[in-house]
């Protein structure tokens, strides 16, 4: 709410539309229906997450706004040779444009993803655009003791392991007893698709 009375009509939200995104869009069904909600396409989602987006949209009455590539920018087979420069192209770079006149954007990165996301502030700014965090300080019970709450539901993979969930040629299902984002590029060092490092401003620690 804060962020939506200082910066509308200039602000909107991002979200990937899993199990761990539904607090976020849920207090925003409540709050602020009408603030554009960004789903970056890349052309290699799950067919359940685009139909569990779908349906939250229509349950919610959320302002969902489409982010995807050009058709000629798009490189079918990039995520098999170079994982950072698939994400860079699919969902950099048209996330970037997408912002272009913006004054705010909300996601709801948690600190205790990644060390990148550790080093956030829950209010922060780069070349003039401002990052709003709401839940940077919850933790994963946080969010499921929200989800529970509420009685909200579940992405359709949830059960099948996958805790996580980017792309499917990058996404598999979690193992027991393995962190909730061992799924995402699993065999790599990679653990950010680049949007939480790339359009957020340097930090050099933890605050």
């Amino acid at each position: 709410r804060w962020a939506w009375d200082r910066y509308a009509p200039d602000v909107a939200l991002s979200s990937s539309f899993q199990t761990q995104s539904l607090p976020l869009l849920h207090m925003v069904s409540r709050v602020i229906p009408a603030i554009p909600v960004l789903f970056i396409d890349t052309g290699f989602h799950f067919p359940e997450t685009l139909r569990f987006r779908d349906e939250l949209v229509e349950r919610w009455g959320l302002n969902l706004r489409i982010v995807e590539a050009a058709p000629e920018e798009r490189r079918p087979g990039l995520y098999a040779r170079d994982p950072d420069a698939c994400c860079f192209v699919h969902k950099v770079e048209p996330m970037r444009r997408a912002m272009r006149g913006w004054r705010a954007w909300i996601s709801g990165i948690r600190r205790d993803q990644t060390d990148v996301r550790g080093a956030a502030d829950v209010v922060e700014e780069k070349d003039g655009l401002v990052r709003v965090h709401p839940l940077l300080r919850w933790t994963s019970k946080d969010v499921w003791r929200y989800v529970h709450r509420h009685d909200l539901p579940s992405h359709p993979l949830l059960a099948q392991g996958y805790l996580s969930i980017g792309c499917a040629p990058c996404t598999r299902a979690v193992l027991p007893g393995e962190d909730e984002r061992a799924g995402r590029w699993a065999g790599q060092q990679k653990t950010e698709c680049g949007l939480h490092t790339h359009l957020r401003p340097p930090r050099t620690g933890a605050s």
